[in-house]
């Protein structure tokens, strides 16, 4: 009984192991190629596939997404004879598993070998300065290069990207110099072009300024002109109007006298000839008080002359 139940428990397993084999779950985005007896088959996609146990076997599995590979710094030669390094990246995406498989014996290492001939082909033939700026220019290159070579090998690159270029040391330094000198100059022009725009600014306000001022003094002057225009012609209404008499004017005159003898420099009066007879009428009208005052000649010189008379000293 033992032996028969040995024999059991191996055709158990080996029947287990058979319905493993049998059935094959694929993933999704995934494929598998199926070999018999060393030969392609067939390629199994995504789900619950049907193999034959012991004779197919699965040569290979791939991942259908797309592919990130970052490769390290290689360096390139520049046209100018400067060596850069670069370092590079690569999108990619299988579209032909049996192609990849069978078509290229390592489609990574391939892609990489191929992205640093193309990129030093595509560096050698430009200078350092182009190679900075033209990163759009030589990722275009090199993913026109890349695509074109990999389509036979069922693979996609859908981009490539150049994520950094590094140029050697002493370069640096005479790029941040020359930088560093650039920004120098800007913030000098740039202060310049401000201290001139201030310049200009305050010449113009003070124009302004100047302009506002002097129209405001004559307005204050044409103002100030007719409201004095005004006051005379007032005074001389009122004057009118009141009709004062030749005794009257002679009064306020002899009031202005000590005004217009203020002052050291007044040695010197210019007298109207009319003011005798009105001193006379003065002088008649208070009593004939001496026959006039003092120190005037009354006497008339023609008519609408002036007599020059030396005022006498005021303490």
């Amino acid at each position: 009984m033992q032996p028969i139940i040995i024999v059991l428990i191996i055709l158990v397993v080996l029947v287990f192991i058979a319905l493993i084999k049998t059935i094959q779950v694929i993933p999704q985005a995934s494929a598998a190629i199926v070999e018999r007896f060393g030969r392609y088959t067939r390629t199994l996609n995504a789900g619950l596939n049907i193999v034959v146990p012991f004779i197919d076997s699965i040569r290979n599995r791939i991942d259908l997404r797309e592919q990130v590979v970052p490769f390290p710094p290689q360096p390139v030669i520049t046209q100018d004879n400067l060596v850069v390094n670069i370092d590079t990246v690569i999108y990619y995406q299988v579209t032909d598993a049996r192609a990849a498989t069978y078509e290229v014996a390592s489609y990574i290492q391939a892609i990489e070998q191929l992205t640093v001939t193309t990129l030093r082909n595509i560096i050698g033939g430009m200078d350092l300065e182009r190679t900075l700026t033209s990163r759009e220019e030589i990722n275009a290159a090199l993913r026109g290069v890349l695509d074109e070579a990999t389509g036979k090998w069922g693979i996609r690159v859908n981009r490539v990207e150049l994520k950094a270029i590094e140029p050697p040391t002493s370069i640096q330094d005479s790029m941040e110099k020359q930088m560093r000198a650039d920004r120098d100059k800007r913030a000098a022009i740039l202060q310049a072009e401000g201290v001139r725009q201030s310049e200009i600014l305050r010449a113009e306000g003070e124009k302004q300024s100047a302009i506002l001022r002097a129209e405001g003094e004559a307005k204050a002057a044409a103002l100030r002109a007719e409201g004095e225009a005004q006051a005379i012609r007032t005074v001389f209404e009122s004057i009118h109007a009141g009709d004062p008499d030749q005794k009257l004017l002679s009064y306020q005159y002899l009031q202005m006298l000590p005004k217009i003898a203020e002052g050291d420099a007044n040695k010197l009066w210019i007298v109207p000839s009319e003011i005798g007879d009105a001193l006379k009428g003065l002088s008649g009208a208070f009593g004939n008080l001496g026959g006039g005052m003092p120190g005037f000649n009354t006497g008339n010189q023609g008519n609408g002359a002036t007599e020059r008379r030396e005022a006498p000293p005021v303490d």
